[in-house]
This record gives structure tokens, C-alpha cells and sequence, in this order.
């Protein structure tokens, strides 16, 4: 006849009130660690997905307001998303640049004072797409961190109640005054119970972090190659509209 299984929730139902607390601490942890996994992997994965759509259909488009009408569309792209505030900062900065008032010197100091305006708007436009970009990285590493903290604490957490555990087996021996199976193996079990459960809880935790702080890595450094790709091209246009006034 085959050896006994294990039964868990016997063990857990017969642990001391301090290993059951310990347990029900490490629940807490596991199931906000993974709720945070199954919303953080879908929400990256659909950055990833719609930023490469976006990205594709912003190079192959002849006109930004082709581009910001699939930006809308594209909610759940970051880089869509620095693209709309750009290109909305970019429109403001238009609206206010172009109607410049006659100065009396003449044409050409009034153009003159319109493109300094518009290369100094550009500042504008460069604070508006890091903003939107830190923004952007924040929202991503939200709860993220907690995932660190899972991975960091729950091995403690578990080795306290294996060492209460333990403590609860000693105690028995000197009550009963016997060091039998039976008197230690109680305690021995919770004690095993509680460490299981802190790695378990941790492993995944970590494992996670890992994994989505390094596609983070990667869609920032898309957001700022995108940002920096995205100030060449308008200053490219400033200054071949310089050209042609000059």
C-alpha cells in the first residue's frame, strides 16, 4: 500500500494561530501578486502591440493629422499617446506663431521675429513629449513595485512561521517530556507548510518583476527614440520653411 498523501488543509487547519496568520499574510500577497501579473501582462502586451501598429502606420503616413486620427484609435499605446500630445502642443504652437502682426521695419523682420518664435516654441513641444513620456513610464511601473516587495519579503515572512513552528515542536517535547514523531511532527509540518508557501508566493513575484521591468526598459526607450524622431522631423520642416522665405 502506497505512502499517505499530504493533506494540506488538515495541517493548516491544525497550525497554531500565529502560522495560520503567517499563511493568511502570504494569501494576501499571492493573490495581489498575480491579479497585478494578469493586468500588467495584458496592459504591456497591448502597449507592445499598438505601439508597433502605430509606429508602422506613423512612418508609412505623409501627414500628421492622418497619424493623430490612428493615434486616437490606438488607445492603449504609449507612443500614441506622446504623439497626441505632441502633435496637439505642435497645433497650439502653429495657431500662435503664425498670425504675427506687421512691424513697421518691414516683411522681414516680421518673419524673422515668427520663426524665432517657432523655434523657441519648440522648447514648448520638447517639455510637453518628456512630460507625456514620464508619464507614461510611471503609469507602467505602477504596482509594479509591489511585486519587489512580494518577492523580497515573503521568504521572511514564511521562514517566521517555520521558526514559530519549530518553536511550538520544542515546546511540545518539554511538556510532554518525550521527543517522539508524534509529539514533533506537528509542529515540523506547519513549520515545512510556511516556508513552501513564502517561496511559492515569492518565486513568481520575482520572476514577473524581472520580466516587466525589463519590457519597460524597452517601450521607454521606444517612447524617447519616437520623441526625439518626432522633434527631427518638425524642426526639419521649421527650417525648410526658413529656407524658402529666405
Amino acid at each position: 500500500m502506497g505512502p499517505e498523501q499530504i493533506d494540506v488543509v488538515d495541517i493548516i487547519s491544525q497550525a497554531g494561530l500565529v502560522v495560520q496568520l503567517v499563511l493568511l499574510t502570504l494569501l494576501f500577497f499571492s493573490v495581489t501578486s498575480w491579479a497585478i501579473i494578469i493586468v500588467k501582462y495584458r496592459y504591456i502586451r497591448r502597449a507592445y502591440k499598438e505601439s508597433a501598429t502605430f509606429t508602422e502606420y506613423f512612418w508609412k503616413s505623409r501627414d500628421f493629422s492622418d497619424a493623430f486620427a490612428k493615434a486616437k484609435q490606438l488607445q492603449g499605446s504609449p507612443v500614441a499617446r506622446i504623439f497626441r500630445i505632441g502633435f496637439v502642443e505642435l497645433k497650439r504652437l502653429s495657431r500662435s506663431g503664425m498670425p504675427m502682426q506687421k512691424s513697421s521695419t518691414g516683411s522681414e523682420q516680421t518673419e524673422g521675429t515668427a520663426m524665432s518664435a517657432r523655434f523657441a516654441g519648440m522648447d514648448n513641444v520638447k517639455r510637453a513629449l518628456r512630460r507625456a513620456s514620464n508619464t507614461e513610464v510611471t503609469r507602467m511601473t505602477q504596482t509594479v513595485p509591489f511585486l519587489a516587495t512580494t518577492g523580497n519579503t515573503t521568504p521572511f515572512i514564511g521562514l517566521f512561521g517555520t521558526v514559530w513552528g519549530i518553536m511550538n515542536s520544542f515546546q511540545s517535547i518539554g511538556l510532554r517530556g518525550s521527543a517522539s514523531l508524534a509529539v514533533v511532527a506537528p509542529g515540523i509540518s506547519e513549520a515545512l507548510i510556511a516556508t513552501a508557501a513564502g517561496l511559492a508566493v515569492a518565486i513568481p513575484a520575482v520572476i514577473a518583476f524581472n520580466f516587466f521591468m525589463n519590457r519597460i526598459r524597452v517601450i521607454e526607450s521606444e517612447l524617447q527614440s519616437f520623441s526625439a524622431d518626432f522633434l527631427n522631423i518638425v524642426e526639419r520642416d521649421v527650417l525648410r520653411i526658413k529656407e524658402r522665405r529666405s
